[in-house]
């Protein structure tokens, strides 16, 4: 395990999303810096697996199974958390998601597309499945930070959110409407909460990632035989640095936000971790 000079050993941190490829790489990097970690997923048994990983390297981790849109779900696991290992003092919300149900098939429309049967259209996106990833991907932040602030906020002592934006926040990608919106949201709810918990000392920043290789995307980013697609092709050429992201290029960026005496002044911020996507005008 990669090992930074710097001490979190005071953090109690809750991580949504767990299981996952960024938020288990993040628990990991974590944990070697002293942090305790409570990985919170509602796959158990894949929390479960990155913690055995977490205190096989030596470091602290309990995994909890929640439903991040079930508060009473959320309550339950603080209580479990304050009463085994403390309470919390850094939140990461990195549940989330997209659908393919709320994605359309092409880029642009044109028309005849909505009474071509073969084709699933902007006016084809259900209603329904883009309120359960509006949900999954914003709501769920809102009731996660509810939950897990308010000890922060009484304890006087501060604490650190850290939230996980998207590269569709600053530029709403082609196809995926919803989850770009969702995003977009999330970005613009870490900048209200920073001043709103300003006088409380809680820090509230968010993390971008830009375009890295994990369980939700692989299918979209390489093809059976391993090749790119051509959506990874049109990703890389707007991506300056040309290629995709490795994970632990997060890592930096996220013990920066997590330590306050290095980001002790920094709140209210969406940090890109891109290769210059975000940047680029495409010409």
């Amino acid at each position: 395990m990669k090992r930074y000079n710097i001490d979190l050993s005071d953090k109690i941190v809750a991580i949504t999303g767990a299981a996952g490829a960024i938020c288990s790489s993040f628990s990991r990097e974590l944990a070697a810096v002293g942090a305790k970690i409570a990985l919170i997923d509602i796959n158990l048994e894949g929390a479960e697996k990155v913690a055995e990983s977490i205190r096989a390297a030596g470091g602290y981790a309990r995994a909890y199974k929640a439903d991040v849109l079930d508060r009473a779900s959320l309550e339950a696991v603080r209580q479990a958390i304050t009463q085994e290992i403390g309470p919390v003092n850094m939140l990461i919300n990195g549940a989330g998601g997209n659908s393919p149900k709320a994605t359309t098939d092409k880029e642009y429309y044109f028309p005849g597309d909505a009474a071509d049967e073969g084709v699933k259209s902007f006016f084809d996106l259900e209603g329904g499945a883009i309120g359960r990833l509006f949900d999954l991907n914003f709501t769920s932040i809102l009731l996660t930070t509810q939950v897990f602030s308010k000890d922060m906020a009484e304890s006087g002592k501060g604490g650190v959110i850290i939230n996980i934006s998207s590269m569709n926040a600053f530029r709403p990608l082609t196809k995926i409407p919803a989850y770009s919106a969702a995003k977009a949201a999330v970005s613009n709810f870490t900048e209200w909460l920073a001043v709103h918990f300003a006088g409380a000392g809680i820090r509230v920043n968010a993390l971008a990632p830009g375009f890295f290789v994990g369980n939700q995307n692989r299918g979209l980013l390489y093809n059976e035989k391993g090749e790119l697609t051509e959506r990874s092709h049109k990703i890389i050429s707007h991506t300056p640095m040309g290629r995709f992201g490795e994970l632990d290029e997060l890592t930096g960026t996220l013990l920066w936000l997590s330590d306050d005496e290095f980001s002790g002044f920094v709140t209210g911020i969406v940090v890109p971790v891109d290769g210059g996507f975000s940047a680029y005008s495409g010409v």
